[in-house]
């Protein structure tokens, strides 16, 4: 079979969870033996000649925010977006060389694009709440959209994958316009062939705010491949740590994800610094909305750096790093003392399994779907309280034995969400999608 997935995330050059879930969809869906085609928004010429290298130019290049761009290409842009949308194939040669992209970009059997996809849709949407409906030759059997994202591509069963509902459960820790978000995905469960969602927690979130019938929405959970990233052995990645960050294996607390309201990092800071104790702790996360908020408390100007290694008054050390490779991020991981995971609320929460799959220990929050994804493996705590964090990271630092069950049991429970058990929720999504007449 075919099926298109979206590039909305892989287009970014620093990735996302949502780009993490689109590669290791993709990965799944080889594995069963499917096509796998990506359908992108970036800037494409009509020259079919040089169209490779104008995608993966723009892949490489990110438009800059900051550029000032003229007031009739704004106009013309605006106007275009109430237009017909066309994607043009890519043409897939050795001309171009791609390994660069090896870490986001997955091996398409088929690449097209149309121009300001995503960002068309969404003005078009905004004024006058119409999905774009996207044009192709030969499409796909099915169009998976990895994001609740305005566009329906014409000739292909839709699949929209709704990771949560934060903007509306926890409105206040995002800049979405929340009625734009509300209609978005009111209208993708009102139109789309099928639901996809990544835990009971978002089912269930999905299911009482929109009142969507039980057989249009599959819970496929996730997977990840973060053990089958290339790196060395157990040794030779603590050696590496320890050379790039001059840190012990298994001697530091670490975090990773981004530094944003829901992801409850002010906390973190607070808990650690309220420890004392000589074990380090590593932040791993590019600043977002409100991240001064969260880095207020962090020691000697830490707050305002990008990245650094930061003492607090009674010797406590902090590594700030803003972003790393997925290789790099796995050797991290692997030698951390435990993963510190509080987050106020994850439709799923990534960091968790690739951490338990890396036997790594977990902290963890007791809301939303964590205690799905974690099970009795890790340390729950209430998220907004400081002191039972505190608690945890006390019972980890001091207890090897402890830390030693805890990996076990993690191991144990990431094979719950293993690719085989992925691809197995997988084939039920898309049996149940075809089975049902399309909303075409």
């Amino acid at each position: 079979m075919r099926i298109g997935v979206d590039g909305y995330n892989l287009a970014m050059a620093h990735g996302t969870g949502v780009s993490t879930y689109g590669i290791e969809l993709v990965t799944a869906l080889q594995g069963m033996g499917h096509a796998v085609e990506g359908v992108f928004g970036l800037p494409v010429p009509t020259d079919p000649t040089y169209r490779e290298v104008q995608f993966f130019d723009a892949l490489q290049r990110p438009r800059d925010p900051l550029k000032r761009v003229p007031k009739w290409e704004r106009r013309i842009e605006y106007l275009r977006a109430f237009g017909p949308a066309r994607a043009l194939d890519i043409p897939l040669t050795p001309n171009v060389e791609k390994s660069t992209f090896a870490d986001r970009m997955p091996a398409f059997a088929r690449l097209s694009s149309s121009q300001n996809l995503f960002e068309r849709a969404n003005v078009r949407f905004e004024r006058i709440r119409r999905f774009t409906t996207l044009e192709m030759v030969d499409p796909p059997d099915i169009m998976h959209w990895t994001y609740p994202v305005p566009v329906r591509l014409k000739g292909a069963r839709n699949i929209y994958t709704l990771h949560d509902l934060v903007p509306l459960k926890l409105p206040y820790t995002t800049l979405d316009n929340k009625a734009v978000y509300q209609r978005i995905v009111a209208d993708c469960i009102a139109t789309a062939d099928h639901i996809c969602t990544v835990s009971e927690s978002s089912l269930n979130d999905i299911r009482d705010r929109f009142g969507i019938a039980p057989g249009r929405i599959t819970n496929t959970y996730q997977s990840v491949s973060m053990g089958e990233i290339p790196s060395g052995s157990e040794a030779d990645d603590a050696a590496a740590i320890e050379g790039i960050f001059g840190l012990k294996h298994r001697g530091y607390f670490l975090y990773f994800g981004a530094i944003e309201p829901k992801k409850n990092v002010g906390r973190i800071i607070e808990a650690y610094l309220s420890l004392r104790t000589d074990t380090p702790l590593v932040i791993v996360g590019a600043r977002a909305w409100q991240s001064s908020e969260e880095l207020k408390l962090m020691p000697g100007g830490g707050a305002d750096a990008v990245q650094g290694t930061f003492t607090g008054h009674r010797g406590q050390t902090i590594v700030r790093l803003s972003y790393l490779p997925r290789r790099v991020l796995k050797q991290l991981a692997r030698g951390a003392r435990a993963l510190l995971f509080p987050s106020l609320y994850e439709g799923f929460g990534l960091p968790a399994l690739e951490s338990m799959q890396l036997g790594t220990p977990v902290i963890t929050a007791r809301t939303s779907s964590l205690p799905e994804i974690v099970g009795d493996a890790g340390i729950q705590v209430d998220p907004y309280d400081v002191t039972s964090l505190v608690e945890a990271m006390r019972r980890v630092d001091s207890d090897p034995a402890l830390r030693e069950t805890m990996a076990r049991k993690g191991l144990e429970q990431a094979r719950m969400f293993s690719m085989e058990r992925y691809r197995e929720r997988l084939a039920t999504l898309y049996a149940r999608t075809l089975g049902q007449a399309s909303a075409a």
